[in-house]
């Protein structure tokens, strides 16, 4: 049975601007690493059919990293890009550890809502050595990251 993650989160700014943080690069490194993270980009391209390779380190070098001791990378390609309403993409991570093998389907939808947007994240196809309850804490923070970012910028 393929498992599925979801989370959500109010951001109290209207969708055109939670989509536009979501898809210019320098926005994605600010909100995107859950906490406890930061990441970088190898390369970034931000468009239906662009792909993107995002490096996250963890801020202590724990040893829980999928492709090193302190780090997890994922290879991002965007298969739709629906502008204020959706982003769909895969993910793959690269490790020698079979339990991150496969391709993970992450859906990202933008629902206008009375005090701002709903923001819903769906993950499909999650490798099973990513446990539940980290993927649930980490998509959380990322979420909060994300309201936060929008919810600081000017212009409400």
């Amino acid at each position: 049975m393929t498992r599925v993650d979801r989370a959500s989160r109010l951001v109290r700014r209207a969708p055109a601007a939670v989509f536009a943080a979501m898809v210019d690069p320098q926005a994605l490194l600010r909100w995107l690493p859950p906490e406890g993270m930061s990441g970088r980009f190898e390369h970034a391209d931000i468009r239906p059919g662009g792909s993107y390779r995002l490096v996250l380190t963890y801020a202590d070098a724990s040893g829980r990293g999928k492709a090193s001791e302190d780090s997890d990378v994922a290879d991002v390609r965007f298969v739709e890009i629906v502008p204020v309403e959706r982003i769909v993409q895969t993910v793959d991570f690269p490790s020698e550890d079979a339990g991150y093998a496969g391709t993970m389907t992450m859906t990202w939808e933008l629902r206008p809502a009375p005090d701002g947007t709903l923001v819903e994240l769906r993950a499909e196809h999650v490798p099973p050595g990513i446990s539940a309850a980290d993927h649930a804490v980490g998509m959380a923070s990322s979420l909060a990251n994300l309201a936060g970012y929008v919810e600081s910028r000017t212009g409400r």
